[in-house]
């Protein structure tokens, strides 16, 4: 976590020294009069090294007036899922406060790293933690799954609040392990059961469409990043043909391109224009692999003569897919579709 130290006296810039110590990708920055050697000095005002420094860093840590940090962030702020942790400690190093991005940003992390540095208070107002209750948000951050409408997570986060009854579906079982006993959690087998409960909510873990059915208003879906898709094309086949063939696979499968980890292909494909301009569009990184990986990996589809020939290889997709799944499972066998052949496996 990149961390920007921000001080503006003497003993703010002491507390910021020892923070600085222990914060390994930490910068102190210290008003010039009272700066030090270990920190960068400035002489602008808050508010425009804030401004400057906002893009490039995960987490703030404050020492100084909360009023100051809040007139100096307020044009930044975009959403809990884009803004940076904010902590602002005071002057005498007392208090420890998480001020914005608890969850998501890792803000309440920071402010309780900052406590045990300084010795001071760690203040936290998130609701699910002052009650000591799981927070869905935490347990996808901490899960890597994706959130398929962060603003569900404040619904979801309420009823919990209020002991209402939130119906999961969860076939990792990593939700009950996560919460522990705490909040009024009913775990169900299946969608099915789960509708037919009668749950003020429903909380979903899955990497599969959602039928209509759901009513999504009360629905937070967390998104497993599982699914590799293993690609080989011809030489020159343009972006738009290799998306019409995942598309319409995932949907005869019912697969969530949310839950896609990567693309993973053949070495030789580093330079394929249109297989890197898709995986740009969809903001997935593509993996590659040497021919002699692909051939050491046992596949369900005959060798290709037409691959071997080209790259050295006996296949492209599956054994892709595969490698790149950490031998998990393959959902959909090699299909070929005009100038693509597509696999798609599940990690373990």
């Amino acid at each position: 976590m990149q961390v920007a130290i921000i001080a503006i006296t003497a003993n703010g810039a002491r507390i910021g020294a020892s923070l600085l110590s222990a914060l390994p990708q930490g910068r102190l920055f210290v008003i010039e009069k009272h700066a030090t050697d270990d920190a960068e000095p400035f002489s602008s005002g808050v508010a425009p090294l804030v401004e400057r420094l906002w893009p490039e860093c995960d987490g703030f840590v404050f020492i100084m007036a909360t009023g100051i940090v809040v007139r100096a962030i307020a044009p930044l702020l975009q959403a809990k899922d884009k803004d940076p942790a904010v902590v602002v400690l005071d002057d005498a190093g007392r208090f420890a406060v998480s001020l914005l991005s608890g969850h998501l940003g890792g803000a309440n992390e920071l402010a309780r790293s900052c406590a045990a540095l300084t010795g001071s208070m760690p203040v936290v107002t998130t609701a699910t933690d002052a009650n000591d209750l799981p927070s869905f948000d935490m347990l996808a951050k901490e899960n890597g799954w994706r959130i398929d409408d962060l603003s569900r997570v404040k619904v979801l986060n309420a009823l919990l609040l209020e002991g209402r009854e939130i119906a999961v579906v969860d076939p990792s079982g990593t939700v009950k392990t996560y919460c522990a006993g705490k909040g009024n959690l009913a775990f169900h087998a299946d969608l099915e059961r789960a509708i037919q409960s009668g749950a003020a909510g429903l909380l979903l873990v899955t990497n599969r469409e959602i039928p209509p059915s759901v009513d999504r208003d009360r629905a937070l879906v967390l998104r497993p990043v599982d699914l590799c898709l293993g690609i080989g094309c011809n030489r020159g086949t343009g972006a738009d043909e290799i998306e019409s063939v995942v598309s319409a696979n995932l949907a005869r499968l019912s697969l969530s391109l949310r839950s896609v980890k990567c693309i993973a292909t053949a070495r030789a494909k580093e330079d394929e224009a249109g297989l890197l301009s898709y995986a740009a569009k969809i903001g997935i990184p593509v993996v590659f692999f040497d021919s002699e990986k692909l051939n050491a990996v046992q596949v369900p589809s005959p060798p290709s003569a037409h691959a071997f020939a080209a790259i050295g290889a006996r296949g492209v997709a599956e054994p892709a897919a595969v490698l790149a799944a950490d031998g998990g499972t393959l959902l959909l066998e090699k299909v070929k579709n005009g100038n693509v052949t597509l696999a798609i496996a599940q990690q373990r």
